[in-house]
């Protein structure tokens, strides 16, 4: 089974969006992603800035059109589909909307409300997120529990990302675990904690008049790892995802249980194969940046159908 996964924010660079825009039908593909999203995608994907994209109302919607657009591209390269997806905080959007659950121009819609609404959120309170990379698990998450932080993302490997109060991140940041680094990410706000609860609420709402449809394809989700059958719940779970944290490292411990035999990222592609190469070694993984990547990822898809 090869598993297709879908990157999370962070993980867009300025210009990266250029040479999928030379694929026929790229340029009407994203102009509609951009009239669901509210936002200028292919400005912001081939002209804005890094200050620009990490803007998350900006950021969301072009790190999912991305997986959207080099999804598309090579689902149209070859018969052969993925066994299953999964997708990293906002990429269970491209998850959700390439197993079918809902259509792309909801999958868009959303996640432009998404990302306007955790940057609301964001800009209620001085909070942050920093990475903390090693050290024993226990006594990290002890270190955060003492500083009222909250572990956001585990994210396998050896990466819990902490979020919450400048200062208290401040504080992780003077005083590390042992054998443990702190890395401050460059976000607007405490993510995936109880700060994003507004969102929760704005992004409940507009799922109300979405047509959902049961995945048509294996999914996992970032809430404990566990494949999911039912459009409503995956609904519910996506939703509820914003202001809990992202267990990617329990995804990554079914994929394993379940078999895979490989594994696809999409645009814009790299942090998720980077873990996959730590935690399930010997699982083949594609990171598909450019167009020039869908060879090697319809290959690998190919070679798995045989």
């Amino acid at each position: 089974m090869i598993v297709a996964v879908f990157p999370g924010q962070g993980s867009q660079t300025p210009g990266f969006l250029s040479p999928w825009l030379e694929l026929d039908g790229a340029r009407e593909r994203l102009a509609a992603y951009s009239d669901a999203a509210e936002v200028d995608l292919v400005a912001a994907g081939t002209e804005w800035d890094a200050d620009q994209i990490r803007d998350t109302k900006v950021a969301q919607p072009l790190i999912v059109a991305a997986s959207l657009l080099s999804y598309t591209a090579l689902t149209e390269r070859t018969d052969t589909a993925p066994g299953g997806v999964a997708g990293h905080s906002v990429g269970e959007i491209a998850a959700l909307t390439a197993a079918g659950v809902f259509s792309a121009a909801d999958g868009m819609r959303l996640v432009g409300i998404r990302g306007r609404a955790m940057a609301e959120a964001a800009a209620l309170e001085q909070t942050g997120m920093s990475a903390v990379l090693g050290g024993d698990e226990e006594a990290v998450l002890q270190r955060l529990a003492d500083l009222d932080l909250t572990p956001a993302n585990y994210n396998g490997g050896g990466q819990i990302v902490a979020a919450g109060a400048l200062d208290r991140l401040g504080e992780l940041a003077a005083a590390a675990p042992e054998r443990a680094r702190v890395m401050p990410l460059k976000v607007a706000g405490a993510f995936h904690t109880r700060y994003m609860a507004p969102a929760v609420e704005t992004l409940r709402a507009a799922t109300s008049d979405v047509a959902v449809q049961d995945p048509a394809l294996p999914l996992w989700t970032n809430s404990d790892g566990s494949v999911l059958t039912s459009g409503p719940e995956a609904i519910h779970r996506l939703v509820a995802q914003v202001a809990s944290p992202v267990r990617w490292d329990l995804c990554m411990a079914s994929f394993a249980d379940h078999g895979i035999t490989g594994l696809i990222e999409f645009s814009p592609a790299g942090t998720l194969v980077g873990l996959a190469k730590r935690v399930l070694k010997g699982v083949p993984a594609v990171a598909v940046k450019t167009p020039d990547d869908l060879a090697a990822a319809a290959a690998l898809l190919e070679g798995d159908a045989e």
